[in-house]
């Protein structure tokens, strides 16, 4: 470890003198310069920087004059020299610094203001390795880690929305700056770093993964992040947690949705938009299909010709729950399936887009939230959760593809196999089945769920809530499918089912009495299908 030099302790306030200005994002940069220039601060820059000063009638230095060395290898060097970070690193409060920079001829630099190359932006746009690696900068984070280092003496601005704040803190103090402001930037400034370098280690990653190498020296794809190394920026401070004494906030660089109309998300409400995404992302290719989803769990879920049609066919499913609850469509939501949704009072509807008018229907409420989604928007590497002592990592559990591609993966266990409008449900239901959280048991028939038993202790539990919210509705389970999110342990669970009218079921199998509950199946002239996947939400 490096021992901290016997100093005294820096100057509250500390005189800016010199800034070297080299930004990418120039919103805000002349009018900054120009209150620096007011209070004689000599202004340093490089290339389209200073430029753009220039421009503005500002007198500037240019740092290749500083330097004593031309920009070099496409700019790929321009800051890095002694004369500028001696000038950035040098300690105000140090007799030797100060001898070293006279020595030496270096000006002391009193301010940096730096933001980076556009990363983020240049790989959103589509960017491969090469012009990625073009997009990384070398000679703004060297700047700004150094200011930040030696906040001491220097202050780091690296976001222009804080130009203002700080221009008008000189004005108020005769050209000078407050220690704990230098202290607040110089914080800003890692963090920033920190997060610049998190995107560029994350698209390496991504792009090292897609590699098409033969080597087989290459990192395995399966293989798990070591170290775990996780940087977002702060998308949305929320109210608050799940419950009113929780803080919260809300960390993204890349949200999938966008909101349209109402109050900012809330936890729960962010909660339950995931789970309805990617519920949703069951059905990308299907007929049009509505859930309808409350504290994350599906309390039902239609699909028809129409998305009206879908929306009833949810609803019938559970009339009660959908009060204050979430609506997810697959498809552009018409007015006819607005209407029908606007009758209930819904906290949240979730639609890829919307077609001409709804938007100005659905806004009449003021406190609903609209928002649109990017159906092929995707998955993120890994799911991260809190767990006592760390974070477990887990990769998603992906969408189950089409239905032949589903049906291609499962085997028919029982002696009679499932006629096709037996399997078009086995597959609607196990779609729903995977989204509801543990134990899980879903009854369908015609495209809608018929009843969901969810997060019960015991598969047995589960099932007769199923059914209890069956019969509450007036829904006849007879005919219909059941699907399990776990294999049945016992054939009690499979005859409850079988009891309840249901004449076929899809499961994971995989139980040590498969063998007994194969045979209550046939017993029962019911046709059972395995999976070989589980789909546990806990």
């Amino acid at each position: 470890m490096i021992s901290a030099k016997t100093l005294p302790p820096p100057a509250d306030r500390q005189r800016l003198r010199r800034a070297l200005l080299s930004v990418s994002d120039k919103t805000g940069l002349v009018p900054f310069a120009q209150r620096l220039a007011a209070h004689g601060v000599e202004l340093l820059s490089t290339g389209g920087t200073a430029r753009a000063l220039r421009e503005a009638g500002l007198e500037v230095i240019d740092v290749a004059d500083v330097t004593g060395f031309p920009e070099i290898l496409d700019g790929r060097v321009k800051s890095l020299h002694p004369n500028v970070h001696g000038g950035i690193l040098a300690r105000s409060q140090d007799p030797e610094d100060q001898a070293t920079l006279e020595a030496h001829g270096i000006g002391a630099i009193q301010l940096v203001a730096v933001n980076l190359y556009p990363f983020r932006e240049a790989v959103a746009s589509g960017a491969d390795d090469a012009l990625a690696a073009d997009n990384v900068d070398i000679g703004g984070p060297t700047m700004l880690r150094a200011a930040a280092k030696n906040f001491g003496s220097v202050a780091v601005v690296v976001d222009p929305t804080d130009y203002d704040a700080l221009a008008a803190e000189l004005d108020a103090n005769d050209g000078t700056l407050g220690l704990a402001t230098r202290h607040r930037l110089a914080t800003t400034g890692f963090r920033h770093t920190a997060d610049y370098d998190d995107a560029i280690a994350r698209f390496f990653e991504a792009s090292g993964d897609d590699s098409t190498s033969d080597d087989e020296t290459d990192v395995a794809p399966e293989a798990l992040p070591d170290p775990l190394e996780v940087s977002l920026p702060l998308a949305l401070p929320l109210r608050y947690g799940e419950n009113p004494h929780q803080r919260a906030g809300f960390y993204s660089d890349s949200a999938p949705y966008q909101t349209l109309h109402g109050k900012a998300l809330s936890t729960n409400n962010l909660l339950d938009l995931t789970a309805a995404l990617d519920l949703i992302g069951e059905f990308a290719d299907a007929p049009p299909t509505v859930a309808i989803l409350k504290h994350t769990n599906p309390c039902g879920v239609g699909q028809a010709e129409s998305l009206a049609d879908a929306y009833r066919k949810a609803f019938t499913t559970d009339t009660l729950s959908p009060f204050g609850g979430i609506v997810v469509v697959n498809r552009a939501l018409d007015r006819a399936s607005a209407e029908a949704i606007d009758a209930v009072f819904t906290e949240l509807i979730i639609a890829p887009e919307y077609e001409d008018g709804v938007l100005d229907f659905l806004q009449q409420k003021q406190n609903r939230r609209l928002l649109t989604y990017t159906p092929e928007a995707s998955a993120p590497d890994y799911l991260l959760r809190s767990v006592a002592g760390g974070v477990l990592a887990q990769e998603p559990d992906a969408p189950l593809g089409t239905a032949a591609a589903l049906r291609e993966r499962c085997s028919v266990a029982t002696q009679r196999a499932p006629s096709d409008g037996e399997w078009a449900d086995l597959d609607f239901a196990w779609r729903v089945c995977k989204h509801v959280k543990s134990n899980a048991i879903v009854y369908a028939k015609g495209g809608a769920t018929l009843g969901i038993g969810a997060g019960q202790m015991s598969r047995i539990d589960a099932s007769e809530v199923a059914v209890r919210k069956a019969g509450k509705e007036s829904l006849d389970l007879a005919g219909s499918v059941v699907a399990s999110d776990a294999f049945f342990p016992f054939a009690d669970g499979l005859l409850a089912a079988a009891d309840a009218g249901a004449v076929a079921a899809i499961q994971p199998g995989g139980s040590v009495r498969d063998d007994e509950v194969i045979e209550a199946a046939d017993a029962r002239g019911m046709a059972m299908v395995f999976t070989g996947a589980r789909h546990f939400r806990h």
